[in-house]
């Protein structure tokens, strides 16, 4: 027998792994969620067999056979009790457990690297901040915190990643995070595993895990030459944002840098910290967070500006450590406009004969 069960166990491993059933533990939360998951299956089992134990013994000891007369079972209040406390104790154990690991998957460690992921009928998009752009395919490090920040521009997707335990809603017009750290190296499955449409099932991709110095090759030979920072900060010039935003004591809106993450005061009185998705609301509905001391005279930019317009612009303001380079911009406008605008006839005037 001790030859047998570890055959018997290796086997049953293979044959899991090998049709998906049990995919390998490649992130560091994965052992933690599969022992939740393997304690419940546990509690489950152990729940099944005693009461269908209880069931088969009292079906024997209180048969018609055995007791063909019926008699009246008084209740006990400790027996009740007991069914009651420890079965309530036992489901607390689990919440906790189950909430605990929840927040320690979607709340991510300070220093993660951002990546953003774009939903769309019937693919995934993915943007990582040095500009690298891909189609379906995700390239990570191990051992780095990853957070994916997730939104969807048609209907609801729900992005998985099987070999990490994670899996996390795409939704329109919000974004939603979830975090992981890979450990072991190779390619993973990432699949949709929200019904979006008749190509749902085509979905999917592949998360490929790389050691730093095979991440950093990756990176260095897949950038489009601008990091999304920089697209942002063009198009923020382009659409004049800077005219309201530049940082003066009389500018029309409120400065820009280092906002991110502060803690904004409203003119309603109340507060709001500026994350991602604030950034993304302020620039779409921007009557709904007005700023203490400001006239509510942003325009809205719902449908003039692409999903990821908006995440170009948002990674442009988290990058504002200070306003010189918006009033850099301004300066830039104001010498071009003067170079351009017409000064008179400076055509040469007919018949000037050359010195």
């Amino acid at each position: 027998m001790s030859h047998i069960s570890p055959v018997l166990w290796q086997f049953l491993v293979h044959w899991l792994k090998q049709f998906a059933i049990f995919p390998p533990e490649a992130s560091t939360i994965a052992p933690y969620a599969d022992a939740l998951y393997f304690a419940l299956v546990g509690m489950t089992i152990t729940g099944l067999v005693l009461v269908s134990s209880m069931v088969l013994i009292f079906s024997i000891r209180y048969s018609k056979d055995r007791h063909p007369e019926a008699v009246q079972i008084e209740g006990s209040t400790l027996l009740e009790a007991t069914w009651t406390l420890i079965p309530l104790g036992i489901f607390l154990v689990f919440f906790v457990w189950g909430a605990l690991l929840y927040f320690r998957i979607f709340n991510a460690p300070p220093d993660s690297m951002n990546v953003y992921v774009v939903g769309k009928q019937w693919m995934w998009k993915v943007e990582h901040p040095g500009g690298q752009h891909e189609i379906d395919a995700l390239h990570i490090p191990v051992g780095r915190p990853i957070q994916v920040t997730l939104i969807s521009q048609d209907v609801f997707h729900s992005f998985s990643i099987p070999a990490f335990r994670v899996k996390r809603e795409a939704i329109p017009g919000r974004y939603t995070t979830v975090y992981f750290q890979a450990k072991t190296p190779g390619k993973y499955h990432l699949f949709c595993t929200q019904y979006c449409g008749t190509q749902h099932s085509g979905m999917i991709g592949w998360v490929y895990a790389m050691t730093p110095e095979d991440y950093r090759a990756w990176a260095a030979g897949s950038t489009s030459g601008a990091s999304l920072a920089q697209n942002g900060e063009r198009l923020f010039a382009s659409m004049g944002c800077n005219a309201c935003h530049s940082g003066d004591a009389a500018a029309r809106g409120p400065s820009l840098a280092n906002i991110y993450n502060s803690r904004i005061r409203l003119a309603d009185g109340s507060t709001m910290v500026a994350s991602e998705a604030y950034l993304r609301d302020s620039i779409l509905n921007p009557s709904t967070h007005v700023p203490a001391g400001y006239a509510p005279i942003m325009p809205t930019y719902q449908g003039q500006i692409s999903e990821d317009g908006l995440i170009d612009l948002v990674e442009y303001i988290k990058s504002l450590d200070s306003n010189y380079r918006v009033q850099q911009m301004m300066n830039k406008s104001e010498i071009s406009s003067a170079q351009e605008a017409p000064v008179g006839n400076t055509a040469p005037a007919q018949g000037v004969a050359k010195p």
